[in-house]
């Protein structure tokens, strides 16, 4: 396929997914009550979101924020056509998710050893094996399954990533099922080199699967690296509100790609994202009311582009 043919065109409709209430409050010191986290999912949905990745089904011991995960899946107002996802780390994860009624479940391998072994205490192989039983739990239940990838674009203790095992993992995640594989960006360590090397040995190892690609902003790149995934013919983009997010069990790891800076820019590069930016910004403002500081997201302070101000309320320069 030539360069021209993978570009998505002007006008297509891209997705971005919601991830801030799984990612970004899993890192707050201060829980979060659970009305709080209902009424920022609701208003999320009303801006126009339809895949959001409400929290997920990990350990309480070992992430306390999200305690209370059931009880949030219960209390949204989720619209018919909504895709309401929940992080599982195992079987056990996998369960609890059925329960609550999710409608896909986000499993999570590491593509480097190391952060695997860091993250979850396995190897990459041992995580894979493990997730046949999750797959066929959800396969059964009707709930889709995606795919995620840690470290996909470099690892904090390893340092480059073979394209090559992105591959291969994404090979496996196809032949268990996976609807979607999902590369993050887990401590910023994207180019658009990397992000290109990546998508494109999917395509070679596993080209039925759907690409998700979830960047961080740590090094100030992460909106450059989705201009290349739009221009390898990506589609589905994972972002969170205000830029909120991190992995705590990753050196370095710092915020996502912020919401309402993805939602401008795919709008403004001509495509159809079916997100009312006005709202997203005021989704934003809620989050960063709720977490008590300022966010990185800088739409949410420099407001849309043809936002305009009252001259006689501007200072003249003088001479």
């Amino acid at each position: 396929m030539s360069d021209t043919a993978r570009v998505l065109p002007e006008g297509s409709a891209v997705t971005v997914c919601e991830v801030g209430p799984r990612d970004g409050f899993q890192n707050e010191k201060t829980f979060i009550p659970t009305r709080r986290k209902i009424e920022i999912v609701n208003a999320m949905f009303a801006a126009g979101l339809r895949h959001i990745q409400v929290t997920s089904f990990v350990s309480p011991r070992a992430v306390p924020q999200l305690a209370d995960a059931a009880e949030v899946i219960a209390g949204i107002a989720r619209p018919d056509d909504a895709t309401v996802s929940a992080l599982i780390p195992n079987l056990r994860g996998a369960e609890r998710a059925a329960e609550a009624e999710v409608d896909a479940v986000h499993t999570v391998v590491s593509a480097s050893e190391t952060h695997n072994r860091k993250n979850v205490n396995r190897s990459i192989a041992q995580s894979l094996t493990d997730f046949e039983a999750v797959a066929d739990l959800m396969h059964r239940k009707g709930i889709t399954v995606e795919g995620g990838m840690a470290t996909a674009f470099g690892c904090p203790f390893e340092g480059i990533v073979p394209p090559e095992q992105v591959g291969r993992i994404a090979r496996r995640y196809r032949e268990l099922g996976a609807k979607r594989v999902s590369l993050g960006d887990t401590t910023g360590m994207a180019t658009p080199a990397t992000v290109k090397a990546a998508v494109q040995a999917i395509r070679a190892d596993a080209p039925e699967v759907e690409i998700c690609l979830h960047f961080h902003n740590t090094r100030g790149v992460g909106l450059a690296c989705v201009m290349t995934g739009l221009a390898e013919g990506v589609s589905y983009f994972d972002a969170s509100v205000g830029g909120l997010g991190g992995c705590p069990f990753a050196a370095g790891a710092t915020g996502n790609i912020c919401t309402e800076d993805l939602a401008y820019l795919l709008e403004e590069s001509g495509y159809r994202t079916g997100l009312d930016l006005g709202a997203l910004i005021e989704v934003a403002r809620m989050t960063q009311d709720t977490v008590g500081r300022d966010l990185p997201g800088q739409v949410l302070k420099a407001g849309p582009r043809l936002r305009r101000f009252d001259p006689e309320l501007t200072a003249t320069a003088a001479g």
